[in-house]
């Protein structure tokens, strides 16, 4: 006799990226026969997909294990079950210290949930994951990795073997193990796991491995699928998308994948996240650039500009190199979005550090800036470095940069009014017998870059649409437009 249907939650916690990780585990459960909820609290098991990229972040993930933990007193839960980052990273240190998940596992975990799952729920739940550094299960050179990473678990790059069918054909399709968990009319796509760099700040290589490309046909393949789901932008994701097809053997491979999925049927809009300021060549700005249907939108990872610092960070570039890239985007695409993150108080930063970073802020005059405080990650070269800052002066650096993004994207923003807009639709509601319709122009990226509320001739809009505006003013950040079809 068949095995009676359970149900599964899956909150997830972190970025887009834990997004594409959660529906895989989704399609792979729904597969096995798991009836998939919303609800935690209507679920017979809740899945909680962590984070661990820093300290706020792992806060939030283990109150969310807490939150699911005391679903078990007022809801149908009977089980809680942590992975993700966290899980991944910590592993049995995270199951000692928090009793309140039934088990914790890792990456490794993922090809096999459902019956982790159903070991959980019939009292023998496995031994909670024991960590370890990922980057050693491939080899250290790029290209020796195609061949090896088959046998190495890459959440989000779906099963081995799956590519478009010839001339297009979507059979193939029908085989990716992932069930969507939201009906956004934009998806997170992930194109490549892990990162080369060594980065004094970041642990990510450490629980995501090595750097490993998605070959294309499998990324073609799951932007079909997704086109076929009513997704009209695709997102696509990675730790380091100037990396991808280096471990192919083709460093120019996202030039050839861009208009290969913006010709799928469906898709309107591919926009390119996470790009390291020391790997970008002019030939990837040109063909983003070139491209019908690749965002102006560029996510561009400078952390910093003070070229001492940088290089205490281990990383790249100064003020001037990375003027002189903002320079070159908006000489091809003058109204281009540019994106990207800053971190203060790092060891050994001085005030003329801090200086340097302001006066490129300033001149940069980029559209979206999010400002961290440094905090110490364990296993990474920046918790053992000399010159640490007090907590205290790193947070009144960081509101001090916040004020400053604050204002400067503000200004920005202004910059766009009597511009003309072209905007996605993702929110349609009723207020009253007032329509209330906001989606995001082509320079704003999802979730954290701003909104476009739109005035006018609303009408008869949905979810999904794609209409012209004109900027009339802005609300900090986010725009409003008027629709005048």
């Amino acid at each position: 006799m068949s095995e009676p249907s359970r149900s599964v939650a899956l909150v997830t916690l972190g970025c887009t990226r834990n997004e594409v990780d959660s529906e895989e585990l989704a399609g792979r459960l729904a597969a096995e026969g798991w009836q998939l909820v919303d609800d935690a609290s209507q679920a017979d098991v809740a899945v909680v997909n962590t984070c661990g990229f820093i300290e706020q972040a792992k806060k939030d993930s283990i109150d969310a294990v807490l939150e699911a933990g005391q679903l078990r007193e007022t809801g149908r839960t009977q089980a809680v079950v942590a992975v993700g980052c966290l899980a991944e990273r910590y592993g049995r240190e995270l199951a000692e210290e928090l009793p309140e998940a039934d088990a914790v596992l890792g990456f490794d975990s993922y090809r096999d949930m459902s019956s982790h799952l159903r070991a959980v729920l019939d009292g023998h739940p496995p031994e909670a994951h024991v960590p370890g550094d990922r980057r050693t299960l491939l080899p250290l050179a790029p290209l020796q990795r195609a061949d090896a990473a088959a046998a190495v678990a890459l959440p989000g790059h779906g099963d081995d073997g799956i590519s478009a069918a010839p001339g297009g054909d979507s059979a193939a399709v029908r085989d990716l193990p992932r069930a969507r968990l939201d009906d956004r009319p934009w998806a997170p796509l992930k194109i490549a796991s892990g990162c080369d760099r060594r980065c004094a700040f970041c642990a990510i290589p450490t629980f995501r491995g090595s750097f490993v490309s998605r070959r294309p046909t499998d990324v073609i393949a799951e932007g079909r699928w997704l086109a076929q789901q009513g997704v009209r932008e695709l997102f696509l994701v990675s730790e380091n998308s100037t990396s991808y097809g280096k471990d192919l053997g083709e460093l120019d491979l996202m030039q050839a994948l861009m208009p290969q999925l913006t010709q799928i049927e469906g898709v309107e809009r591919v926009r390119v996240s996470y790009l390291q300021p020391a790997e970008i060549r002019p030939g990837l700005l040109e063909a983003m650039a070139a491209t019908p249907g690749v965002m102006p939108w560029y996510d561009i990872s400078f952390q910093h500009s003070s070229p001492t610092l940088l290089r205490r960070m281990r990383r790249f570039g100064s003020t001037q190199a990375f003027l002189e890239l903002v320079e070159g985007i908006r000489e091809r695409q003058p109204e281009a979005g540019i994106r990207s993150n800053v971190i203060v108080g790092f060891p050994g930063e001085s005030e003329d550090d801090l200086a340097e970073l302001e006066r490129f802020l300033v001149a940069a005059r980029l559209d979206v800036v999010g400002v961290f405080g440094y905090s110490d990650e364990d296993g990474t070269e920046g918790e053992r470095l000399d010159g640490k800052i007090d907590p205290d002066v790193v947070a009144e650096r960081v509101e001090r940069v916040r004020a400053l993004v604050d204002e400067l994207s503000a200004q920005r923003a202004e910059e766009r009014v009597g511009q003309q807009v072209r905007v996605l639709v993702e929110q349609v509601e009723d207020e009253e017998g007032h329509l209330e319709v906001v989606g995001r122009a082509e320079h704003q990226g999802p979730d954290v870059d701003g909104e476009t509320i739109l005035l006018g001739d609303v009408e008869g809009l949905a979810v999904g649409d794609l209409v012209d505006a004109v900027v009339e003013g802005t609300e900090g950040i986010d725009l409003v437009a008027r629709v005048g079809r």
